[in-house]
């Protein structure tokens, strides 16, 4: 397990260095596509022949929102490397997250015994819970639907515990502050609470 550990951190580094000069690259591309579409460049040249059958389909979705939004068609390429630098962001963290999971999983595992099992399951759960709260929050706020097939699964994990919330703390405003205090419970009274409790159990 600690060889896997040791590995995964090592495969991280691998995919922080890909990721970085990926947005590198993405950015040398997207500042030409820019600089094609606002004609800084020659529009009729071969790089622009080349960027318009090329990369314009692609970045294609990305100028269709931004259009909607009331933006420019020419701001597509910058949009679509900001969704490229967030994306790879995310992507880290998650990587980290479960690179941290993992090394701690050695450790309770080598000193732990059946009880640091417990107690890490336990941990892992409330992890869960805390990360389904913040994508509902964040597909909240970005109007994406509840119903739909990447957050559907944050709703389902959520709410048997915001919906009481809901009767009991009021909105702030137009905010709904319910997930904040989930939050705060879960971190704060819950998992302590589980944690010294199957502590004493064990």
């Amino acid at each position: 397990m600690t060889a896997f550990a040791t590995g995964m951190a090592e495969g991280l580094r691998l995919v922080r260095l890909g990721l970085f000069w990926l947005a590198v690259t993405l950015a040398i591309v997207f500042a030409i596509d820019w600089a094609v579409r606002t004609r800084r460049l020659n529009p009729f040249g071969p790089i622009a022949r080349f960027f318009r059958s090329s990369v314009d389909p692609l970045l294609a979705p990305i100028e269709r929102r931004v259009v909607r939004a009331g933006g420019v068609p020419s701001s597509a390429p910058w949009w679509a490397l900001v969704v490229v630098v967030v994306g790879g962001l995310v992507l880290l963290t998650i990587l980290d997250y479960v690179q941290q999971m993992v090394a701690e999983a050695a450790v309770q595992l080598a000193a732990g015994g059946p009880r640091g099992v417990a107690l890490l399951l336990v941990r892992w759960t409330f992890l869960v819970l805390e990360v389904a709260i913040f994508v509902r929050v964040l597909s909240s706020w970005l109007g994406v639907a509840p119903y739909g097939r990447w957050v559907r699964w944050s709703y389902q994990l959520t709410e048997w515990l915001l919906r009481p919330l809901r009767r009991i703390v009021p909105p702030l405003g137009m905010v709904d502050v319910t997930p904040l205090v989930a939050l705060l419970l879960l971190a704060y009274v819950a998992q302590p609470l589980v944690m010294s409790l199957l502590a004493r159990a064990t």
